[in-house]
């Protein structure tokens, strides 16, 4: 493990059939293109694609465009390789998400049905909002002259990571429990999504059925799709991937790795959790477990980095965003 780039403040990772680098910052605004021009697998040159933008974090490429997720916002940088050195103006796809910066940083993709993917956090802690886009994952065919937006899932709270089996194509994401609810509740979670108009609980119940005290007694557990994988509480997972390359052993195979940004919110006595890269796998009996892959940002309690998103590249290596 080593440095590759330093990017302020990088968030979701984007690779095009060129084999330049996109980078969105939620913190400095601003979108970059990472360029390795002798192929060493260590960056050359860091630009400058756009500044002044709100909360870009999110960004994925579809053929030769480069799309951007800028909180209530979609924008698109045409044939963006090719203009590396005089950044186009951004085409707005869309402009009619809302616009609450609270759970408002976005990572998008493209899924394998086509549609532009979006997760919609709720603009809080814990509430239940009127705009049923809040606490869901949306979907849009942008191939429409009126892109439609519908939504895909619900019951989410803050999800910032999503990708498809390479195999079954279906859809797993990362979710953000709660805060302030204790030092070892709720579970954060990992998600599957097999089919469209599954709900995953939230505002009413968190992780494996855990009923709000607020919410939970409108409801009963069993409209609700539990998690797949009750991961450590206040860990703050955020991008995941299906690893596919041939780089690590076998059993990393179509196996998942997830950004643990951190905890925030646990008490002093109880210390802090996440900062690490872990390893969600199916053992032979089908159950889902999961264990520390890269660990070492967290030290006596004091974290010097937050990982928030990974990339592989062509050789199988792996890039993360810290």
């Amino acid at each position: 493990i080593r440095v590759f780039a330093e990017v302020d403040n990088p968030r979701q990772l984007a690779l095009s059939k060129n084999g330049t680098i996109y980078a969105g910052s939620l913190a400095a605004g601003k979108v970059y293109a990472i360029l390795d021009d002798d192929g060493d697998y260590l960056a050359d040159r860091v630009l400058t694609l756009d500044s002044n933008l709100t909360m870009p974090s999110g960004l994925t490429i579809k053929g030769k465009d480069l799309y951007v997720g800028a909180v209530n916002r979609i924008l698109r940088y045409s044939d963006i390789d090719s203009q590396l050195a005089a950044p186009p103006k951004p085409e707005v796809v869309l402009d009619s998400l809302p616009d609450k910066r609270h759970h408002g940083w976005k990572f998008i993709d493209f899924g394998p049905d086509g549609y532009l993917y979006i997760p919609i956090g709720a603009p809080c802690n814990l509430c239940l909002s009127d705009d049923k886009r809040f606490a869901s994952m949306l979907r849009i065919n942008l191939s429409h002259e009126n892109p439609a937006m519908e939504i895909f899932a619900q019951g989410i709270r803050n999800s910032v990571g999503f990708d498809w089996h390479p195999v079954t194509h279906e859809l797993w994401f990362t979710d953000n429990g709660s805060d302030n609810m204790g030092d070892e509740i709720p579970p954060c979670e990992l998600n599957h999504a097999p089919d469209a108009g599954l709900h995953f609980g939230f505002p009413f119940f968190h992780g494996n059925n855990l009923r709000d005290t607020n919410f939970g007694g409108r409801r009963n557990e069993k409209e609700y799709r539990v998690p797949a994988l009750a991961l450590v509480p206040h860990s703050a997972p955020l991008g995941m991937m299906f690893y596919t390359g041939k780089q690590f052993p076998a059993k990393f195979s179509n196996q998942i790795l997830i950004a643990e940004h951190g905890s925030w919110n646990r008490s002093e006595e109880a210390g802090h959790t996440g900062y690490r890269i872990t390893l969600a796998y199916h053992k032979e009996d089908g159950s889902l477990k999961y264990e520390t892959f890269i660990d070492g940002w967290l030290v006596n309690n004091k974290s010097w980095g937050r990982p928030a998103h990974l990339l592989q590249l062509p050789d199988g290596s792996i890039l993360i965003a810290d």
